[in-house]
Formats: C-alpha cells, sequence, structure tokens
C-alpha cells in the first residue's frame, strides 16, 4: 500500500484554493471509502475495478493534501483550513508524522523562497516518507473520477508518472480572437499513450523513482515557468515513463486579467523563450552554439510567417488566422531572443 500527498502550490488566491481544496478533499474522501469498502469485498466487486483487478483504492493506505503557501504573510492558510473543517478533516501539525491507513488529512506549510520551482521542491522535501506526489495549482478544481483515474494508471501500468488534461474554463467570455487563437486549450492523447514531457498542473509522481534518479526541480527557473518541463525531461532521460490519462482531467479557471492580447502574446513569448533554455540545460555547454543557432533561424522563420499571417488574416477578416499568426510571431520572438539569452518573463516573481 502507498502513501499518497497532493500537493497544492498557492499564492494569494484564498477564493481559488479554497475550491481546490475542497474538490480534492472530496475525491481524496472518495478514494479512502473505496478503500474500505474493497477490504468487505473480496471477491473485487467494488465499482472502479481495472483490467488487472487493481482498483486505485487498493493501491492507498492513506490521503495527505498539502498547501504550500508561497506567500511569507501566510495568506491562504484561513482558505485551507475552512476548506478543511467544511469536509470534516484533521488538520496535521508538521510533527504529526503518520496518517492513519484509510485516513484523509491537511497540512498546511509556507515556503518563503519565492517562486513556483522552489514551492515544489519543498513538496519533495515535505514528502520523503511518501510513495506518491500529485501536483493540482490553486486555481485549478478536478473533474469527477480525476484521482481514481491518476492512481489507476500508475497502478495498472507501473510507470513513473501521469498526467492528465487541464480544460480552460473562463471567467468572461473571451473575445473571438482568444478562442480562435487557441491560446488556453492544450493537447491531449489517448489514454495510455507514453509522454516525453508533462506539465505539472495535473501530475502524479512515483516518489521512489524520483528519489532514485535524485530529480530536483530547477530553481533557476522559479520566477519564469519551465521548471515542470525540464524536471519530466529529466525524468524520461533517467528512464522514467509518463502516460497520459485522459480521464484525470482538472479546470482551470483563466481570470479576465489573462484574457488582453497583450498578456496572451507576452506568456507566448515568454514560453517559448523558455522552452529554449530548457533545451540549453539539457544539451550542456558543448552544444549549446548550435542550439542557439538553431533557434536564431526557426525564430527568424516563425516571425516571417507570423507576421504575415497576421496580417493576411487581418486584411481579409479571418480571426483564426490573425491570431494564429500572432501567437507563431510572439513565439518567434520569444525563440529569437532566447537564443542570445533573453525573452523570458517573470511569472512568479514576488
Amino acid at each position: 500500500m502507498s502513501r499518497l500527498t497532493i500537493a497544492i502550490p498557492t499564492f494569494r488566491r484564498p477564493e481559488d484554493l479554497t475550491r481546490a481544496v475542497g474538490g480534492v478533499l472530496e475525491q481524496a474522501g472518495e478514494l479512502v471509502d473505496g478503500l474500505s469498502a474493497e477490504a468487505c469485498d473480496p471477491e473485487g466487486d467494488a465499482a472502479g475495478a481495472t483490467d488487472t483487478g487493481r482498483t486505485a483504492g487498493e493501491t492507498v493506505s492513506d490521503v495527505e493534501v498539502l498547501v504550500i503557501d508561497n506567500d511569507a504573510q501566510g495568506s491562504g492558510r484561513e482558505a485551507a483550513l475552512s476548506a478543511a473543517a467544511a469536509a470534516g478533516v484533521p488538520v496535521r501539525t508538521p510533527s504529526e508524522d503518520r496518517v492513519e491507513p484509510g485516513g484523509v488529512s491537511v497540512r498546511y506549510v509556507v515556503e518563503e523562497r519565492p517562486g513556483v520551482a522552489a514551492v515544489r521542491n519543498r513538496a519533495l522535501d515535505e514528502t520523503t516518507e511518501r510513495d506518491l506526489l500529485i501536483f493540482i495549482d490553486d486555481d485549478e478544481d478536478p473533474e469527477p473520477g480525476w484521482l481514481a483515474a491518476l492512481v489507476g494508471m500508475w497502478a495498472t501500468t507501473g510507470c513513473q508518472a501521469v498526467a492528465g488534461p487541464v480544460i480552460p474554463v473562463y471567467e468572461v467570455e473571451p473575445e473571438e480572437w482568444v478562442r480562435q487563437g487557441e491560446f488556453f486549450v492544450r493537447r491531449s492523447w489517448p489514454t495510455g499513450t507514453i509522454r516525453p514531457v508533462a506539465a505539472s498542473n495535473c501530475l502524479l509522481l512515483d516518489l521512489r523513482f524520483v528519489r532514485r534518479a535524485g530529480l530536483r526541480f530547477d530553481e533557476a527557473f522559479g520566477a519564469t515557468g519551465g521548471e515542470d518541463t525540464l524536471f519530466t525531461r529529466q525524468l524520461c532521460a533517467a528512464g522514467g515513463v509518463i502516460r497520459w490519462c485522459d480521464e484525470a482531467r482538472v479546470r482551470d479557471h483563466v481570470p479576465a486579467s489573462r484574457l488582453t492580447r497583450p498578456w496572451i502574446l507576452r506568456r507566448q513569448r515568454s514560453h517559448a523563450a523558455t522552452s529554449v533554455r530548457v533545451e540549453l540545460v539539457l544539451a550542456g555547454g558543448g552544444a549549446q552554439p548550435a542550439i542557439r543557432a538553431r533557434a536564431a533561424a526557426g525564430g527568424l522563420v516563425r516571425i516571417v510567417v507570423g507576421g504575415l499571417r497576421t496580417a493576411g488574416g487581418t486584411l481579409i477578416g479571418n480571426s483564426r488566422h490573425a491570431a494564429k499568426g500572432a501567437r507563431l510571431l510572439a513565439r518567434g520572438r520569444g525563440i529569437l531572443a532566447a537564443s542570445t539569452g533573453g525573452g523570458v518573463h517573470r511569472e512568479y516573481d514576488h
């Protein structure tokens, strides 16, 4: 039986955090309730049995929800504790190391070092005695079956990580340009697909493998993001397997402030630049000049093609072409800038 921790990084979003913790606790309770039901059902007829005869509940002994607040003032504490109280779940202190088998608990800690990578490393440091770690963001909430699907995929395949879809939910109706550009739409794959990389906002990690491989999140990416791309690429390089689980869905709540064209295009530039930084880290010193040269050439091509598509789409009144062209142009600028060491936006700097 494995000990599971679900980590929720947060920074000054108490309302979002309350929703995220509540949704996670509901599914954690269902998982451990399923464990209790299976203990009374040795014939294996409990709902959710997998093809191998094992259910997600049969693999997990207890679930801890770990809220990691990156605000040194602890602004998320009340939200985390109130969500635990509403769910009737006990709150553990750092000195309480054990969770009863079949139990669910909440733990709240503050990570004062700024940046998302420092928070994710704090999750690794807080789970040295645990077996599984799941990350979900504070502005997300899980769809029904999310937790059982993640754990079930890991249990039945023996992989070292499982990732799932993140579905955007808009605070306000976005303009047609935003929808046509599909800026918040993420790709999906058939369940069971092996992936070479994954984001960390819907990700299960086998901590025993992570510890054996000596993996950590690179804090040089703490303010820009991209630490999860590098981490999962390194996980695969160390022999780990990431599988996709299309049933493990979370909803990402997108505020109105992120639906403006300047914010969207700035993020496109930054993400593209960060992808080059990841390649440079993975390649090491010897191959970096070639990577920089390819990035410069690729960035220029994207700028030209994106600019032409944007102009053409605007001229004929085709919002899809205009938006897709603007996206390609912005990414080209980010890639070109990164080839000389620039281009990133410090999204998580505070």
